[in-house]
């Protein structure tokens, strides 16, 4: 009564309007993307002060041989350090968002540092993503087409045994296979002038490194996710009406399937990058590895909170795709 008296529409009626899907899906994005940035500002935080908590400062650490305490203590003052940490991470925090990451120990800004070594990793990276995808949903769909058969078991124990070996040591016995006994590909990364990888030879073992534990870890997602859809009455649906294998798995399976797989390979992206830090020692390949090294034996805060800042940017954003597709799938209930 009270809404045709006023000419607008009943009560009930306007309480009970769905929300569109894209504006949950939007409201969704920008508040696990609040929270993200918020949980990166605190391990940001956390870098710098697990620095000042090693023995040394950045003054010590980049010092000439025979510098006398009053340039120790004169350099110290040019560096900021005889400011409180809390003070000196608020300043490097408020020009984050301009993309200034503040100045090394030695006088280089941070961000023409990274400005080579970071695209190299993020290539590595990369490919090793889509090796990742590529193999793991290869392999989990192949065990998933027979449930309980042969092949099903041999991926899934060969999976569980891939997943336990670190980065490190699928490095050392690619090197030993590939490049020490047949010589087929190189065991070090040589570097053109603009300090790129010289040949795509030089990438096969480093991404390949990088991949094969992810591979492991993501076929076991892929194999549960298939499982579970598998149970799905629409699939019941469609084994009963004689569909062929194929098309169950590519039209019934794999879409209901596929937040399951995004979310796995969404992690494994911060994996993938936090093993390129080993794996480009091993080869000797030019990323953040040997930087980021580098700025740890210098005690060097801004480099550190640097690399975190870049690495922790582009996980995140892999991330909040993941949960874009997930909230997709689901048609924006989230």
């Amino acid at each position: 009564m009270a809404g045709a008296l006023t000419g607008g529409e009943p009560a009930a009626a306007s309480e009970a309007r769905p929300v569109p899907a894209v504006v949950r899906t939007a409201l969704y994005a920008a508040g696990v993307l609040a929270r993200r940035i918020l949980l990166l500002a605190v391990l940001l935080a956390a870098v710098f002060a697990a620095v000042e908590l090693l023995p040394g400062d950045a003054a010590n650490a980049t010092s000439e041989r025979g510098e006398s305490a009053a340039d120790l203590a004169a350099r110290r003052h040019l560096l900021g350090l005889d400011r409180p940490v809390a003070e000196r991470f608020g300043d490097w925090m408020t020009g984050l968002p301009t993309g200034d990451l503040g100045t090394s120990a030695r006088g280089e800004p941070v961000a023409d540092l990274l400005a080579h070594p970071f695209p190299n990793t993020l290539l590595l990276g990369g490919l090793a993503l889509l090796v990742t995808l590529a193999a793991s949903v290869a392999l989990g769909c192949w065990a998933a087409a027979r449930p309980g058969g042969s092949a099903d078991r041999a991926v899934s124990a060969s999976a569980t045994g891939i997943l336990a070996l670190p980065e490190f040591v699928v490095a050392v016995a690619l090197v030993l296979v590939f490049a020490l006994w047949t010589d087929w590909l190189p065991a070090v990364t040589l570097t053109d002038a603009d300090g790129s990888p010289s040949s795509w030879r030089m990438l096969v073992l480093p991404v390949l490194a990088l991949a094969v534990p992810q591979i492991g870890w993501n076929t076991r997602i892929v194999r549960a996710a298939l499982a579970d859809e598998a149970k799905a009455p629409h699939v019941e649906t469609a084994v009963l009406d004689g569909l062929p294998r194929h098309r169950i798995l590519t039209h019934h399976l794999l879409p209901g399937a596929l937040p399951t797989i995004a979310a796995g390979l969404a992690t494994s992206t911060g994996m993938l990058l936090g093993g390129a830090v080993v794996v480009e020692t091993v080869f000797n390949y030019p990323g953040i590895g040997s930087v980021l090294a580098g700025a740890v034996a210098d005690r060097d805060s801004p480099v550190i909170a640097g690399v975190v800042a870049v690495t922790g940017a582009v996980v995140t954003g892999v991330l909040l795709l993941a949960d874009l597709v997930r909230a997709w799938a689901s048609g924006g209930r989230t």
